[in-house]
């Protein structure tokens, strides 16, 4: 694995770091309060080619290798994860799952409009009542000729409201995860009907959703793969998308690390620096190597992926250090903070609400260190 970027990747990620700085930061407190992200981000993102990397370019791509996609979304998960997670979702589960399993007919539809942010993707798995159990899932297909008639509910959806497109997961056979096919469901389709979901403790800026299907037809083209095999589509996905969630997680763990050691060689106590303290210097030195250690596993993910090689376990064990990383930078830099820690106009409470969800969603830690241990062990512990 090679730690040095290559000219190209170290632009990527001077453009994402400067993106981050003067379109992302400014905003992120506003955005938190209001709980609401500026809607104009998405087509600023489209603009500078973030929404199109890793996308051939012949549909409306930026073209580029995984380990710039990773550089990318830690810049923007530095300045605000919940912009961050725009692009996980609607990039990385959404136009990469097309970009992998779509028709033709299905690419030159919807991916030059996702690439450029004219419209957006969210990922239908998650249930009211099937989460780390994804495989059993009730939401319904039911085959009419030539047609799919789709009823059920969507919960936790990154995007819901804003999306044009559900890559949508329903159950068109039996039990398991035999029975799940996907779907690529307009979000104006008669039947489906969006609830955005207010008062998160973090990313709150993101929007989230209740999606609600009662008898939306859709066309058999809809389907994404062949019938039956939609859990192969979101495993799929959800194993690169370990990967952004874990370089999201790196960029939360560096902005704490920056804030921190500001506010260390500023805040002054019995007459001289925090940061000439031992213990404040322990704190600090504890976040750093949480950032270098997550990001390098984040790294060799990517790495994985470009040269070909199985990244499943990997994505897995960066996305379960990153995530918990995130938090224990986050706590240890609020307490750096002190009680200034504990209020808005100051970062470190905000970048401990926002890490604190990574450890739940694409797949909980627990989840992780079971699928860890079966690549260990070859016994699966579910």
């Amino acid at each position: 694995m090679n730690l040095e970027l290559s000219e190209e990747q170290a632009a990527v990620k001077t453009l994402a770091r400067d993106f981050a700085d003067r379109e992302i930061a400014p905003n992120a407190v506003a955005w938190d309060r209001a709980e609401s992200v500026d809607r104009a981000i998405v087509k600023k993102l489209g603009a500078v080619g973030f929404l199109g990397l890793t996308i051939d370019e012949r549909y409306g791509g930026s073209g580029g290798d995984h380990l710039a996609y990773c550089l990318v979304t830690e810049e923007l998960g530095r300045g605000d994860s919940s912009v961050r997670g725009i692009v996980s979702v609607s990039l990385g589960l959404v136009a990469k799952s097309i970009a992998h399993w779509g028709s033709e007919d299905q690419k030159r539809a919807w991916l030059p409009r996702l690439t450029s942010g004219e419209a957006v993707g969210c990922f239908g798995l998650t249930e009211p009542g099937t989460g780390s159990d994804a495989a059993n899932l009730t939401t319904r297909a039911v085959k009419d000729g030539d047609a799919f008639v789709i009823s059920g509910s969507k919960m936790f959806i990154t995007n819901g409201t804003w999306a044009d497109v559900v890559l949508l997961f329903a159950r068109t056979g039996g039990p398991g995860h035999k029975g799940v096919s996907a779907f690529l469901v307009p979000t104006d389709t008669p039947g489906l009907t969006r609830r955005e979901i207010h008062g998160k403790l973090g990313l709150r800026g993101q929007a989230t959703a209740e999606l609600v299907l009662d008898a939306v037809r859709v066309p058999a083209t809809a389907l994404l793969a062949p019938e039956g095999k939609g859990f192969s589509v979101a495993m799929s996905a959800l194993a690169k998308g370990r990967m952004s969630v874990a370089a999201g997680c790196v960029g939360i763990a560096q902005a704490c690390l920056e804030a921190a050691v500001a506010y260390a060689g500023q805040r002054e106590q019995f007459g001289t620096p925090i940061a000439g303290r031992q213990l404040v210097q322990e704190l600090l030195a504890d976040i750093a190597v949480d950032v270098d250690a997550a990001r390098l596993l984040t790294w060799r993910v990517a790495d994985h992926i470009d040269r070909g090689l199985p990244f499943a376990t990997e994505s897995s064990t960066a996305k379960l250090y990153a995530s918990e990383a995130a938090v224990r930078c986050a706590n240890n830099a609020l307490q750096v903070f002190g009680g200034y820690g504990y209020i808005d106009e100051y970062p470190a409470g905000k970048l401990l609400r926002d890490a604190r969800v990574m450890t739940l969603y694409e797949g909980t830690s627990q989840i992780h260190k079971l699928l860890i241990g079966r690549a260990l062990t070859g016994v699966s512990a579910f």
